[in-house]
């Protein structure tokens, strides 16, 4: 009993070291395709999906362990790649409104946009169909993460929705909107359109992929 628990952790510690890896090697392809918008987010090929699997294979809490190890992951790596402004944040001079505002930004969109992925496991043991539960959890997490980064980019960003509605590439809807909307709920609309140009593909692709993943007689739940 003992050997067979010893080789349970062995084989869900390597399985999770490599779906960590590939989905980091995922992003870090994808981060150098002319998929990424101008002031942050972009879709990837599926990376988070190796995440989600973990869930679904070993359950939600080993889940979120491996989730919050791929948030700190990507924190560092976009701290070292200088591709972070909010974790720059940290070191402007003179402003502890920006420290703070760091703070809370890096816990939102990294360390909670995530960890939140670990909930993708959640229908593992509910459906008699893999493709059903992987694909619904796969949603789900990814939906999650969206939404965090809708309260993230309204709480911090919406100062940008007049700019973005009137000056980027969204000028003849942005217009129409300009006209009806203003304060808060136009901040509200500018985040769930900029971090849904990049999410709604990224839930899209991510969930053909966990179609077609579920297929392999490897991908079910271990008891």
């Amino acid at each position: 009993m003992k050997n067979e628990t010893k080789k349970l952790n062995v084989h869900r510690l390597t399985f999770s070291a490599v779906m960590l890896a590939l989905a980091t090697c995922l992003a870090l392809i994808c981060s150098l395709l002319p998929l990424s918008l101008p002031y942050g987010g972009g879709f990837t090929i599926a990376s988070m999906l190796p995440i989600v699997l973990v869930s679904y294979i070993y359950g939600v809490k080993w889940g979120f362990f491996t989730s919050f190890t791929y948030a700190v992951i990507q924190m560092i790596l976009d701290l070292i790649r200088g591709r972070s402004s909010t974790i720059i944040a940290f070191f402007l001079p003179d402003s502890d409104f920006a420290i703070y505002a760091g703070i809370i930004i890096c816990l939102l969109d990294y360390v909670l946009a995530y960890s939140i992925l670990g909930i993708g496991g959640i229908f593992r043991k509910k459906s008699k169909s893999k493709g059903l539960a992987l694909t619904l959890g796969t949603v789900i997490a990814l939906s999650a993460r969206y939404i965090i980064h809708i309260i993230s980019g309204y709480i911090f960003y919406g100062a940008y929705a007049e700019w973005f509605f009137s000056e980027s590439f969204f000028t003849s809807l942005g217009s129409k909107i300009l006209s009806v909307l203003d304060g808060q709920v136009l901040a509200f609309v500018y985040s769930v359109i900029y971090n849904g140009l990049y999410m709604i593909p990224e839930i899209v692709i991510t969930a053909v992929a966990a179609v077609l993943i579920s297929r392999l007689p490897q991908v079910k739940p271990v008891e």
